[in-house]
């Protein structure tokens, strides 16, 4: 499979929130494929909240519902208050992202492809960089509100 690079041609530095074992190593292995870096795994809140302050992720993958509860929420409103962390949620538990998104730009549904994550990325990257980027190829990747520019 071609390496896809993020559209800043850039390693994004990734922090995943994600309580599964086996679904937090395998989207590290695609981030890896993508040219990304994960700068760790956390699978509750306080845990996570700790590593991304200590980390300063470019981007956070947060689900909802963590080892602790659905503790989501609260994470991505804590790493968000960074402005070098954008954060993205990964869940199958998309009603319980608040109208305001909690401070994350958007949502990746579960369960998400690697071309999801791919395009979903890219356009973090675009955004980070002060680029708009397009919302046409956003296959599964959905914004929160007033994030699209």
């Amino acid at each position: 499979m071609p390496e896809v690079k993020p559209a800043s041609c850039e390693a994004l530095r990734i922090l995943v929130v994600e309580d599964e074992v086996l679904i937090a190593l395998e989207l590290e292995c695609l981030l890896e494929d993508l040219g990304h870096v994960s700068v760790g795994v956390a699978g509750a809140s306080a845990e996570a909240i700790a590593l991304g302050r200590s980390t300063a992720p470019d981007v956070a993958l947060v689900d909802i519902h963590l080892t602790d509860g659905p503790t989501g929420v609260e994470v991505a409103r804590a790493l968000s208050a960074d402005p070098r962390t954008t954060v993205v949620f990964m869940t199958a538990n998309a009603k319980r992202i608040p109208p305001d998104f909690a401070g994350a730009v958007g949502v990746i549904a579960k369960p998400y492809s690697e071309r999801t994550v791919a395009s979903a990325l890219d356009y973090v990257a675009r955004f980070r960089s002060g680029h708009v980027p397009s919302t046409e190829t956003l296959d599964g990747f959905c914004l929160a509100p007033g994030a699209a520019g």
